[in-house]
């Protein structure tokens, strides 16, 4: 049975929600929500590669924070039901499904057998978490839908 949350537990969530506050991390949050939408391993790949621009720049930052901020609630220092409150963790949970179906490819392509594996094992540990990430992704495909259609339009 999880741990019932604690005052420690709030303050630690608040501590990594005001770090999400920095404006370097504002800049790769909006460029990981609105402008990188890949479609396969090799797209991560080209962002990856590309070192010492602001794109590689805020790839690392961003899937690094999720990763550090899910490897507490792995290690139990924090909360893991407060953690996933979609008001803390929902931005995680779209980072990882523009990755999920096919990130095995980019780890094998990085050598990082471990990318994004506490995210991954804070999102499947749980039924609600996973049906959250099937709902994300049914959303993103949405999105890429009409993002493609729109496209053609022009």
């Amino acid at each position: 049975m999880p741990k019932k949350p604690t005052p420690a537990d709030a303050e630690l969530l608040l501590k990594l929600y005001d770090l999400r506050r920095e404006a370097e991390s504002r800049k790769a949050r909006n460029w990981w929500l609105v402008d990188f939408w890949p479609d396969n391993a090799d797209d991560v790949m080209k962002v990856a590669q590309a070192m010492g621009t602001p794109e590689n720049n805020w790839l690392r930052q961003v899937a690094g924070y999720w990763e550090l901020a899910a490897s507490l609630v792995v290690h139990g220092t924090v909360n893991e039901t407060l953690f996933l409150e979609p008001a803390f963790s929902g931005e995680m949970f779209l980072i990882f499904a523009k990755l999920h179906p096919f990130l095995q490819d980019v780890r094998e392509k990085m050598q990082n057998p471990r990318m994004l594996a506490n995210v991954e094992k804070v999102i499947k540990k749980s039924k609600a978490g996973q049906e959250r990430l099937k709902a994300v992704e049914q959303r993103l495909a949405a999105r890429r839908k009409q993002m493609k259609e729109g496209a053609a339009r022009k």
